[in-house]
């Protein structure tokens, strides 16, 4: 990052309609560029785009979610979890998350640590403006992704990786402010 860069993030609906995205993934690239928005106007997600000098560098979407028994393969993986992460965990089946939908870096910036910078606040995001109760952030990685979610504290939910072409992480909120 370089002195007098003009940085901004900004929530898409306050933005408007981006004309021009590349990221080298054609479905992150048509989703920004086309699906957002009805996202947005359906509640089913939000989009938040990050800019340098007024160009779009990246974005990300993000859902309600929850970790929950069903994406365990066996329930006594479940219990392994809540029982990992929560002292005396009262039975409950599932906790409150936040699911990144999409995350993208535009293929000029790839490499220069935007990607980071965008989890990185996400996970502020939800330390410290706190609407309502969230205790993890999911991702469903795509397989050539698993590298960068590691990196940044995110962990598979399984061991075992399915056919999809992606797998299941999460991150521990409280992981951030131990």
């Amino acid at each position: 990052m370089e002195r007098g860069e003009k940085w901004r993030i900004c929530h898409l609906g306050e933005r408007g309609k981006i004309e021009s995205f590349r990221c080298g993934d054609p479905d992150l690239d048509d989703f920004l560029l086309n699906d957002s928005v009805l996202y947005i106007k359906s509640l089913l997600a939000v989009t938040y785009v990050i800019e340098l000098n007024d160009v779009v560098v990246g974005y990300f979407s993000l859902a309600n979610d929850s970790v929950s028994v069903k994406d365990f393969s066996i329930k006594s993986d479940f219990n392994r979890f809540r029982k990992s992460r929560f002292v005396n965990a009262k039975r409950i089946k599932s906790y409150p998350a936040v699911k990144i939908c999409r995350l993208a870096v535009s293929e000029n910036m790839k490499s220069k640590g935007v990607g980071s910078i965008l989890l990185d606040m996400i996970k502020v995001a939800f330390l410290n403006d706190v609407k309502s109760a969230c205790r993890f952030i999911t991702v469903d990685a795509y397989h050539s992704a698993i590298p960068f979610y590691l990196k940044n504290g995110f962990l598979p939910m399984q061991q075992q990786e399915d056919n999809s072409g992606t797998s299941l992480m999460f991150y521990d909120l409280m992981n951030a402010i131990l």
